[in-house]
């Protein structure tokens, strides 16, 4: 592109894309100029909120093809839910090939929910001629990047690869409906939230000087289960706090995951990633940690260890919100604070390295065909986990298979 700058239309309202809005305060080359939602009051919420922070002269439009087709809007974001993801590419697609201009597509995670959607999506997206980046923003996580590279630098040259990963993500449950629903989600806490360890843990794993690729996934094992949420009492309560449709007693996803993969090195060597995920934990909010081991080192991460906390007295009193920390569980006593989020769980970094793939100034890190591999690990964790046994990788039938819980058939 000849512009420095590129305009930004985003697909999607919810809590997501106000992420990446406070994500955008921290990048410098790029203006968020449309937003799109099925809500229009919601669309034009989000726009505001983007104009109240700065990050551009953003405005609600009708459709995703009206956005696409505005020539200062030279790619999209798209953060809308899972069930609407094939729908909202194809309106993306068709636009351009009606005469609109667009550099390039950036999709929140997972990328679809299953293998065959992932496929067609990605298939779409190329057919269209557009650069595309996969947002996954735990990989871009600043101690995250920093940690690695320096063990990979120091500790790997010096005493041998990493051997053994570890990642986690957990809170006490999503913030919409939609995403309680196998149908419209795809899965449970697997597809929700698997997505991001199970990357984080290869990415840890991987050479930073090699690509994504060179490490190949060989074996997986798989659990999932649902612990608190099914509950009859929990149940209750999710169906009066998200409504009728989300029925834990009838359809229930599962709110826990774990998940080991055995991957092979380019040298032949094995070595092991250790997911899991939760929407049954309690604790003061969003709980993202990492581990990575090798012959001589170790790192450790985790943003509840925040260097600031606050402590409030039972004599405190006010209204329950998410000002401390994201999925935040209670008001009072002593409670970690995670300062700029946005930054610290990695949107901020995502932003700002797809804004300038897009502007072509260097390559994207992550794209669509990382996006649809990580859907087949994901899909490949379901059949074991319904299976009950570590399958070789890739299982067969993979590209056809839907998770029992994404067809509303899992009974936990």
């Amino acid at each position: 592109m000849t512009a420095r700058r590129l305009g930004i239309g985003i697909i999607g309202s919810g809590f997501n894309a106000r992420f990446h809005l406070q994500a955008f305060v921290g990048v410098r080359d790029a203006d968020v100029l449309g937003v799109w939602s099925p809500n229009p009051a919601h669309a034009a919420e989000t726009a505001a909120m983007a104009r109240a922070l700065d990050v551009g002269a953003a405005r609600p439009f009708a459709s995703i093809a009206e956005m696409v087709a505005d020539p200062s809007i030279h790619a999209v974001w798209l953060c809308g839910p899972n069930h609407a993801r094939i729908e909202n590419v194809e309106e993306v697609t068709h636009a351009i090939s009606r005469g609109a201009s667009l550099r390039g597509i950036a999709c929140e995670k997972p990328l679809a929910r299953t293998v065959a959607e992932a496929r067609r999506v990605a298939e779409l997206v190329k057919g269209a001629g557009l650069m595309h980046g996969y947002l996954e923003n735990q990989v871009f996580a600043p101690q995250v990047e920093h940690g690695r590279a320096l063990l990979w630098a120091r500790g790997a040259a010096t005493t041998g690869r990493p051997y053994l990963a570890r990642a986690a993500e957990e809170h006490s449950g999503p913030h919409a409906p939609w995403f309680w629903q196998g149908r419209l989600q795809g899965g449970g806490v697997l597809n929700d939230m698997m997505c991001h360890s199970a990357a984080l843990v290869r990415h840890l794993l991987t050479d930073p000087a090699a690509p994504a690729s060179s490490l190949r996934p060989r074996k997986v094992t798989a659990h999932i289960a649902s612990l608190k949420w099914s509950q009859p009492a929990y149940a209750r309560r999710l169906s009066e706090t998200m409504g009728a449709d989300v029925d834990y007693t009838r359809a229930p996803a599962e709110d826990f995951a774990s998940l080991m993969v055995e991957f092979e090195t380019p040298e032949g060597m094995r070595v092991l990633g250790e997911a899991s995920t939760s929407w049954s934990y309690v604790g003061p909010g969003l709980r993202l940690s990492a581990e990575l081991l090798g012959p001589e080192y170790s790192m450790s991460w985790n943003t509840l260890d925040s260097g600031l906390k606050l402590f409030f007295s039972r004599e405190v009193r006010g209204s329950a919100g998410e000002d401390l920390v994201e999925k935040q569980n209670a008001e009072t006593g002593q409670m970690p604070v995670v300062a700029s989020e946005a930054a610290a769980y990695g949107y901020e970094a995502e932003n700002r390295h797809f804004v300038r793939a897009f502007l072509g100034l260097e390559p994207p890190k992550l794209t669509f065909d990382y996006g649809v591999e990580i859907v087949e690990l994901l899909m490949a964790a379901y059949q074991s986990a319904e299976e009950e046994c570590t399958l070789a990788f890739p299982p067969p039938g993979l590209n056809a298979f839907v998770p029992a819980v994404g067809r509303g058939e899992w009974r936990g």
